[in-house]
This record gives structure tokens, sequence and C-alpha cells, in this order.
């Protein structure tokens, strides 16, 4: 049980402690509930530019990293569909740097043009690193505009195309600030070995004067249900065929969902998994092959990825992998099998939890979501999961008509 306390500063900043006195070390942590979902389609990539921006100077505080690092810090951050998570460790006693620094970008950002620029570029850069110069970099791009039709979802954190960054201007990305950036859309947790009347204190000191901003709730498209198969077949020029077959499943907060993920532990977890033992060791159908979730916040995808061993096509490789969530639809999966993956599940967000740092970024990404106290019934819920649920969600997502299919052939 991680004990946390919680309270809310009368500009909206959610403030989350959770005191670790086997550390001589904290970690501050300031998630944005925003992400790539909140982005316009003409302007994507916004997000993801601001998790960059942030590091490039605020208001009074021109350079980030230099006073935390001189104050033996050290920090790091993400964007996904659904949030930007901001965060730093350094030593206890200088706590109030972390403040000071988190606090002053949130207030604002410098918005020079040469930060601008120089930010931009980078992510340009790594827009080319990832989707165009490095096999099967577009995949995930290909996939989601296969997927969805309607939903944000539809284009990768990195942005949709590199036309949109390089075109953004000044007042688009102060805009986005604003709209988003903002203590009541944010919050911050801190871990380590603090106080809770301690580190309210040092939010009221340092977060209390930011004004709240009335941020508007999401009014996001809601994707509609997919009624017949999808299939897009590129070429390109990688090393080995591959096959990505994406199904529609729930959100993070349906009851369903610890019971989905179990399905792919089920086929894809380690050396003793279904398909590894099925398809790659005894059949050597594939090379590699493996099953997992996007975890996104809204529904999410479900995804099959292999590369079939020398001289399989993919549609034999398709065929496999179908005949595999055929069995997890019509046969119950026995109890031991069931127990083994779920020790499994277990000992991985045991472990996971044993670090400050891991504690204050799941105690952020959960109160995102929906409550930190989520954190605390992981395990019950991974525990509760039955076999007939899993056959009954299997049954529910492994339809024909719910998969989207991108048969990825090397060029010969």
């Amino acid at each position: 049980m991680i004990h946390f306390e919680r309270t809310k500063l009368a500009n909206g900043l959610t403030v989350i402690v959770h005191q670790d006195k086997t550390t001589p070390m904290v970690a501050v942590d300031v998630c944005y509930n925003v992400g790539s979902r909140d982005e316009h389609p003409d302007r994507t990539g916004f997000a993801h530019l601001f998790e960059h921006l942030m590091f490039g100077g605020s208001k009074h505080i021109p350079s980030f990293d230099e006073p935390l690092q001189k104050a033996g810090g050290d920090n790091n951050a993400y964007t996904s569909n659904d949030l930007t998570n901001y965060y730093l460790t350094l030593p206890k006693n200088n706590i109030e740097t972390g403040f000071w620094l988190e606090s002053d970008r949130m207030l604002e950002l410098a918005f020079s043009k040469k930060s601008l620029d120089v930010q931009r570029n980078v992510v340009i850069e790594e827009f080319k690193q990832r989707q165009l110069n490095q096999p099967y970099g577009d995949v995930w791009p290909l996939l989601r505009q296969l997927a969805y039709k309607v939903h944000p979802y539809q284009w990768p954190t990195i942005g949709r195309e590199i036309s949109h960054i390089e075109k953004a201007t000044m007042q688009q990305v102060k805009d986005f600030f604003f709209a988003h950036y903002a203590p009541d859309n944010a919050v911050l947790v801190v871990t380590g070995d603090v106080d809770f009347d301690q580190v309210v204190k040092l939010a009221e000191r340092w977060f209390g004067p930011i004004p709240n901003r009335n941020v508007k709730p999401r009014n996001i498209l809601q994707e509609p249900t997919q009624t017949e198969i999808r299939e897009q077949t590129v070429i390109r020029g990688v090393p080995n065929d591959a096959i990505y077959m994406a199904y529609h499943m729930s959100d993070r907060l349906d009851p369903m969902y610890y019971a989905t993920d179990m399905v792919s532990d089920v086929l894809s977890n380690g050396n003793s998994s279904r398909m590894y033992l099925n398809l790659v060791q005894k059949e050597k159908l594939f090379t590699e092959l493996d099953a997992y979730l996007s975890g996104d916040y809204e529904p999410g995808l479900f995804v099959v990825s292999g590369k079939p061993s020398d001289g399989v096509s993919l549609e034999t490789a398709r065929k496999a992998i179908e005949r595999e969530l055929d069995r997890m639809k019509q046969d119950r999966v026995p109890d031991y099998e069931l127990e083994k993956v779920k020790n499994k599940v277990e000992a991985n967000i045991v472990y996971g939890e044993m670090n400050y740092l891991t504690k204050a970024m799941n105690l952020a990404t959960n109160e995102i979501l929906h409550d930190a106290s989520l954190i605390n019934s992981q395990v019950e819920s991974y525990r509760a999961v039955t076999s007939e649920q899993i056959q009954e969600v299997s049954q529910h997502i492994f339809r024909p008509e719910n998969c989207s299919v991108l048969n990825y052939i090397a060029k010969k």
C-alpha cells in the first residue's frame, strides 16, 4: 500500500505527497493533462514540441538544466497521446530548486524566436530519425490512420507530418501553452523524505501565485464502431516482412481492461507464453511475435505484431495468429496458466513501485487518468480476473470486422 496525502491549491493545482524515508533524494513530478489527443488535426505534434520547449527557458530562468545540475539534480520528460509528464530528482536539501524551476515554466515560457527555432529543428530531426529513416519507423502512424478515422489517436505524438511543426507560428504556440499548461490542468507529485505540510507550504509559495486559466473540458470526437475489416499493404526497404493486426478495445477505466491486459500476457509474455511456444519455437513460423496494448486512456488498440520466418508468407502468418486468437475465444485459460501470468504481473508491479521516482510518476499519471489511489488497487484488479472474463473479452475483441491489418513487405 502506497500512502499519500492530497490537497488542491486555490488556483486548481492538485498536490500529492508520498513520504519515503528510505532515500535522501526527492522526486518532483509535474504532469499536465495534455497530449496529442488535444491537438488540432492541422496542427499536430504540439504537445511533443512543448516537451522540448519547456527546457528552452522560462519567464525568469534562461536555462532549466544548469541550476538543476548545480543542485545535484537530474530531469526528463515524455509525451503520450493522453498527457505530458515532466519529472526531476534532486537531494532533499535542494528541493526548493525544483519548485522554483517547475513553477516558473508553468507560469510562462520565455517564448523567444531563438528557442522556438532551436526546438523546432530538434523535433523535425527527431521526426526524420524516428519515422522516415528508421526501419519500420512508419508502422505506428500507418496503423493509427488505419484503425482510427475520427478520433485524434489517428496521429502519433510526434505529429502527423513535419509541415505542422515547420509552419507553427509563435502565436499558435503561445495559444496552445495558455490553453493547457496551467495549474488547473496539472498534478504536482512529490515523493521522498519529505512531509506533507512542508511540501504544501512550498507549493503555496511557488505555484500558488500562478493564475488559474479556466482550462476548457475536452470535447473529443469518439471513434465509431468498426464494422468491417481494414487492410493496407506497403512495400518498404526493410530486412524482413512483418504483419500488424490491431483490434479496438476498451478504455483504461473499463472493468474489462485488466482482463484484456491478461490476454496479451497469456499470448506473449515471455518464453512460456502461447504464441512463443507454438508459433516461434514449435512451428517456427515467426522469428518475432508479440501481443500488447497501446495503453491509451480512451479506447485503445490491442496489437499483435510479428516477423515471419524466411519462406513463410504473410497469409500463412496471419492464419497462424488468428488460430491462436480463436483458441482464446473458444477455450478457457486453465487455472495454472492464469496463476502463472498473475504472479508475473504482480511481481512487475511490486518491483516497479520500490523506486521513489516510479512511485511519483505512477501517482501522477493515475491522478490524471482518474484518481491516484488506483495505484493501490492494480494488483487486486489483476488478481480478480477470471478465465471466464478472459474468454469473454477475447470473443468481444477478436472479431474480424474489428481488425485493421497492416501488411509490411520488404522490398526485394
